[in-house]
C-alpha cells in the first residue's frame, strides 16, 4: 500500500540548494520522488515534488515533515500535501480574518479610541497563545469599548487593510470554482463589507450590541471561538458536499486549532509557535497567496 503526496516548497529565499536539500531529506526519510516540477512568482519561489510513500513509510510521515522544516533554509517553507486534495475538483477554504485575511487586529484598533490599545493588545496576545479562554478574554477586551460612540466602527473600517495576496488568493479560488469562507473572532460590522467586496461566500463574526448610537461593550449571542470555527467549517462544508479532505483552512491563534485540526489541511500563516507546531502547512512570509501553490489552485 502506498500513498500519492505532494511535496510543496515556497518562500522568498528559495534557491536550488535549498531545493535539493529537501528532497534529500525526503528520500533519507523513504520516500520515493517520482517526478517534479518548478515554478513560481514574481515575489516568491514554488517548488513542487510528487512523492510515493510506502505504507511503512506511512507511520512516520511526521519525522518526515520534522526533517523538511530542519532541512528548509531560513525563508523556505516546506508543505507535504495529500495528493487527493491538490487534486481535488472542489475545494473549500475557510480562513481567519485578524492577523490573516486583514493585517491588523480589529479590536487592538476599536481599543485605541478608547485609550486601552497596550492593554488590549497584551491580552490578545496571550488569548492568541492560548494562554486564556478566548470567550472570556473577547468579553473582558469589548467591555473597554463601552461608551464609544458607534462612529468608531466606521473609523476603524478605514484602517483595516488586506493581507497582502488575501484578495488574489480568493479570486484565484472563486475563478476556480471552489468555496470561499472566513469565520471570525472580530466582529460583524468590520467584516461584513469586506466579506462583500471579495465576494465570500460563507461569513460569520461577532456582533458588537449597539444601543442609541453608542458601543455597550457587550457582544450579541454567543461568541464565535474555536469550538464555533470548527462547527462552521463542518457545516459549511457539507453544505457544499464537500468533503472533509478536501478543506483548507488558515489561521494564527488558538482559537483556530480546532479548525486547522479538523480540515484536510491546516495552515498556520506567520502563526504562533502553538500554532505552527501542529499544523500541516506553515508560511512565514507576508504573502497569503501562498496557500494557493500549496493546494493547487
Amino acid at each position: 500500500m502506498t500513498s500519492n503526496l505532494a511535496a510543496v516548497s515556497y518562500g522568498v529565499n528559495l534557491s536550488p540548494e535549498s531545493l535539493e536539500n529537501v528532497l534529500k531529506v525526503l528520500a533519507d526519510a523513504g520516500a520515493l520522488v517520482s517526478s517534479e516540477s518548478q515554478g513560481g512568482d514574481e515575489r516568491f519561489g514554488v517548488h513542487t515534488a510528487d512523492l510515493t510513500v510506502d505504507a511503512d513509510t506511512e507511520a512516520g510521515l511526521l519525522t518526515v515533515r520534522r526533517l523538511v522544516a530542519e532541512a528548509a533554509e531560513a525563508g523556505v517553507d516546506t508543505a507535504i500535501v495529500p495528493g487527493s486534495l491538490r487534486q481535488a475538483p472542489r475545494k473549500f477554504l475557510i480562513m481567519d480574518v485578524d492577523s490573516t485575511l486583514i493585517q491588523q487586529e480589529v479590536i487592538e484598533l476599536l481599543a485605541a479610541h478608547a485609550g486601552k490599545r497596550e492593554e488590549v493588545a497584551a491580552v490578545t496576545e496571550a488569548a492568541m497563545r492560548g494562554e486564556l479562554d478566548f470567550a472570556q478574554s473577547l468579553h473582558a477586551r469589548v467591555a473597554v469599548l463601552a461608551g464609544l460612540p458607534a462612529a468608531v466602527v466606521d473609523d476603524v473600517r478605514q484602517e483595516v487593510r488586506l493581507s497582502l495576496g488575501a484578495a488574489e488568493l480568493v479570486a484565484a479560488f472563486k475563478e476556480a470554482g471552489h468555496v470561499v469562507a472566513v469565520v471570525s473572532g472580530g466582529f460583524n460590522q468590520i467584516l461584513g463589507p469586506i466579506a462583500e467586496e471579495l465576494g465570500l461566500d460563507y461569513w460569520i463574526a461577532n456582533e458588537l450590541e449597539i444601543v442609541d448610537g453608542v458601543l455597550t461593550g457587550k457582544v450579541l449571542g454567543a461568541v464565535i471561538d474555536r469550538a464555533a470555527k470548527e462547527k462552521y467549517l463542518r457545516e459549511w462544508a457539507s453544505a457544499e458536499g464537500i468533503s472533509l479532505e478536501h478543506t483548507i483552512a488558515v489561521g494564527d491563534g488558538a482559537n483556530d486549532l480546532d479548525m486547522l485540526s479538523a480540515a484536510g489541511l491546516g495552515v498556520a500563516f506567520n502563526a504562533k509557535p502553538a500554532v505552527r507546531a501542529v499544523a500541516d502547512a506553515v508560511i512565514t512570509m507576508p504573502y497569503l497567496d501562498a496557500v494557493r501553490h500549496i493546494a493547487n489552485v
